[in-house]
């Protein structure tokens, strides 16, 4: 695609002047681009063969970037080291959005050598290598949605992010008048990520006033999640540049929350189709089990479909976000779509927002698809109606009972390991207990006059 660079591309275009400052990145435990910026010169003397350092905190810290208790790999105890952030050449490309930069984004290592487990590049690559062990890769695509506002990040920062104004004033679902408005922002959003290497398949309005979505074509699930990444943080810096802000979060207010539905397929390594076959619905047996192992591992994988306190508000009857742990061809009620055929078959698994981390929700479906096809488990019968009154198991309603879950799930502990488990444990019951301790705007309302 054109935006990606080899080695020797970014060599020349440091030379010729091109470009002068190179973003050593990678996804932290929460799925944002966290980094550093090096110069041209620095990357190409030192970066590019040795690597770079970053202190281990960052993968133990808040939203806020707290340091906090309860992480083995990074305490004040251990003296809070570094890690070193190893390039990744293949994931080189230019950044059209910021002028003369170039991205990388890296694995986690320690100085010894040995993979930083607890990184999601790290957990998603220990599931692609689970698949590799049986001749499948993975595709995946994420349909990420957003809000955006006329006002930029600092005033809604200064406003509480309260009485911020929607970039558009009423359901805009596939309108194309209302989202006109918008389209320079978005046109720059599109182009930018074209230009950063990206197969931009195009923009639609949603049903939240300002809601949109920008979908691009599927990759390897690796691909998918660093595209994922770039893409999220890219298209906050965009906006940012237009005065604008946008949103990510999974329900921004009571009307419809920003989803990530997750789209991924199965394939040989030679590239065939093995999900499509002579059964019924054209599946294959293996495409039976793969269903039938992401739904019997759906409530203690939740956590990491569902990383948040506000993750779980999404989950409304009559919202198109699912409640029921079902499946169906075609069927936007259930967790599980079924869309496609032959080679284009594929699950869309619709339990994600926009809060998501990908790496590890693409890693929940891939060791559930596996937990399934180890265990031969048989598919259940396709929901045909509406599965939100359908009677089915329901997700846990709350990051607590997603975290217990998760906690006591030897499924988790046998596709991730132990440390991985853990660290992501930790990392809920720190937000459930900042979450615990907060007042919020709802208990003022109902309790400084009333009560």
């Amino acid at each position: 695609m054109p935006g990606n660079l080899t080695a020797a591309e970014l060599s020349a275009a440091i030379d010729a002047g091109e470009i002068d400052t190179v973003v050593v990145a990678f996804a932290d435990a929460q799925g944002r681009l966290v980094g550093k910026r090096v110069s041209g010169r620095m990357w190409r003397d030192v970066v590019q063969s040795h690597g770079a350092e970053a202190c281990n905190y960052l993968l133990s810290v808040d939203v806020d970037l707290n340091t906090v208790d309860g992480y083995p790999m990074s305490s004040w105890e251990t003296g809070y080291g570094d890690m070193m952030l190893v390039p990744d050449l293949t994931t080189l490309r230019r950044i059209p959005w910021q002028p003369g930069a170039a991205l990388v984004m890296a694995d986690l290592q320690w100085e010894d050598g040995s993979a930083v487990v607890q990184s999601p590049r790290a957990i998603l690559d220990r599931q692609r290598g689970r698949l590799a062990e049986r001749g499948l890769v993975a595709y995946s695509g994420t349909e990420l949605e957003f809000i955006v506002f006329d006002d930029s990040y600092r005033e809604a920062w200064a406003k509480g992010y309260r009485d911020l104004r929607a970039s558009t004033d009423y359901n805009v679902d596939y309108n194309l008048l209302a989202t006109t408005r918008l389209e320079p922002l978005l046109r720059d959003i599109r182009n930018g990520m074209e230009g950063a290497g990206l197969y931009c398949e195009g923009v639609k309005g949603e049903c939240n006033f300002g809601q949109q979505e920008i979908a691009f074509r599927y990759a390897e699930v690796q691909e998918t999640a660093d595209q994922h990444t770039l893409y999220k943080n890219g298209a906050k810096e965009i906006a940012d540049a237009h005065g604008k802000a946008l949103t990510f979060m999974a329900k921004f207010n009571e009307r419809e929350g920003n989803s990530c539905h997750i789209h991924l397929s199965v394939r040989s390594e030679p590239g065939e189709p093995v999900m499509a076959g002579d059964g019924a619905h054209g599946f294959s047996p293996l495409m039976g089990h793969w269903i039938a192992g992401i739904l019997a591992t759906m409530r203690e994988f939740t956590l990491l479909y569902a990383p948040t306190i506000n993750s779980y508000k999404r989950y409304a009857k009559g919202s198109f976000a699912p409640t029921g742990i079902a499946w169906g061809i075609d069927n936007r009620t259930c967790a599980l779509r079924i869309v496609g055929h032959g080679s284009g078959l594929r699950v869309e698994n619709r339990v994600p927002g926009g809060d998501v981390n990908p790496y590890l929700a693409i890693s929940a479906i891939i060791a559930g698809g596996l937990y399934g096809i180890e265990n031969e488990l048989p598919l259940p019968d396709a929901l045909a109606g509406n599965a939100y009154e359908a009677g089915v198991d329901t997700l846990p309603t709350t990051l607590r009972e997603a975290a217990e879950l998760f906690a006591g799930s030897s499924i988790a502990r046998a596709a991730f390991g132990d440390e991985m488990v853990e660290h992501y444990l930790n990392q809920a019951r720190i937000e459930v207990e900042a979450y615990d301790a907060a007042v919020t705007d709802w208990e003022r309302v109902r309790g400084f006059e009333r009560l």
